[in-house]
């Protein structure tokens, strides 16, 4: 770069010394003597002009000066575009770097919640199969009281078919009063206890219908009917 500019110094110095001798050539119109006068004396000059570059020294002038600054700027300028390049580079190394350790917590992440679902999958498991197992039991015990519940109502109904004896019950003391206030005294053959009744009377779930010296105590629930007197009475 330098010796391209220092050629291209003195082939404009050069120039310029030989240009007035070869306008004066062109324009004169002279003879052909004083044309080669003309040469002649440009020859001459150019010869002193090769003489003077040759013998030039651009050390220490303002051109080198100007020279090296330029040179010295531009190298600070890629001096400086270097610099930059390495911040890049140093940035870039500290983004692949958190790159990679945003990879690597996800991918733990990504195990974590795998091994997550799959306890979550195991814990719905493991109450399916205990939900499936109170279902079962219950379901037994739905089965159970069913067929006692159908035992009872056999039981019941089968007691219901028998009737009230009121004689195995109770015993007629005796019948006092006249009339419509008769009143009967009845014993509790469990318990030993008298008890005194008379007509509307409810006795054990029957009615006390009627009193009377010769019929006794008439007990009725509507559907059944028995008679407690003293030759019934034990």
């Amino acid at each position: 770069m330098r010796n391209k500019i220092m050629f291209l110094s003195v082939f404009m110095f050069s120039m310029l010394m030989c240009a007035p001798a070869e306008l004066m050539a062109a324009t004169s119109g002279g003879s052909a003597s004083e044309a080669a006068v003309a040469q002649d004396i440009a020859a001459e000059m150019e010869a002193v002009s090769a003489d003077a570059v040759a013998a030039y020294d651009a050390s220490g002038s303002v051109f080198q000066q100007i020279t090296d600054l330029e040179q010295e700027k531009v190298l600070m300028e890629l001096e400086k575009e270097r610099a930059q390049l390495d911040l890049e580079l140093d940035r870039l190394a500290a983004e692949k770097i958190k790159l990679h350790m945003e990879i690597d917590e996800l991918s733990g992440r990504a195990e974590q919640q795998q091994q997550e679902l799959e306890n979550a999958q195991a814990k719905l498991e493991a109450e399916a199969a205990k939900l499936e197992r109170e279902k079962e039991a219950l379901e037994a015990q739905t089965e159970e009281l069913a067929t006692k519940k159908t035992t009872s109502a056999t039981t019941n109904k089968s007691d219901e078919g028998k009737s009230f004896d009121f004689g195995d019950q109770y015993r007629l003391v005796n019948v006092i009063g006249a009339g419509a206030q008769l009143q009967a005294t009845i014993e509790n053959l469990a318990t030993g206890q008298n008890r005194t009744i008379s007509v509307g009377k409810v006795v054990d779930g029957y009615t006390v219908t009627s009193i009377s010296l010769d019929e006794g105590v008439v007990f009725s629930d509507g559907n059944d009917t028995q008679t407690l007197n003293i030759t019934k009475s034990k």
